[in-house]
């Protein structure tokens, strides 16, 4: 189960919309959570603080012409690895949570 803190990370991560749509300049697009494959062995999932915010088609159904579970090897030399894609979402939940609290969580 999900503690409050994980809840809260995938929840803004979430709001913020899906990392790929806004590195291509398509603005905020509707996002679900993916757990990142990096570093986790077979049929393992992340924790739930490393994940990512990305549609339905970048996620699952081929946004760009490739979807994450369809080929994260090509997905990955087009928009970037797992990893540089979360520490852009590092930064940009906090940029987020800044602007309507005042301050990082």
């Amino acid at each position: 189960m999900a503690t409050r803190v994980e809840k809260q990370w995938m929840s803004d991560s979430a709001a913020i919309g899906c990392v790929v749509c806004r590195n291509l300049g398509y603005g905020r697009s509707p996002a679900e959570i993916h757990h990142i494959k990096a570093g986790c062995g077979i049929s393992q999932r992340s924790s739930n603080l490393k994940t990512l915010p990305l549609c339905h088609a970048h996620h699952r159904t081929g946004g760009d012409g490739v979807a994450f579970h369809a080929n994260s090897k090509l997905w990955q030399e087009k928009f970037g690895t797992e990893l540089e894609l979360l520490d852009q979402t590092v930064i940009d939940v906090e940029k987020f949570r800044e602007s309507i609290i005042g301050r990082a969580v």
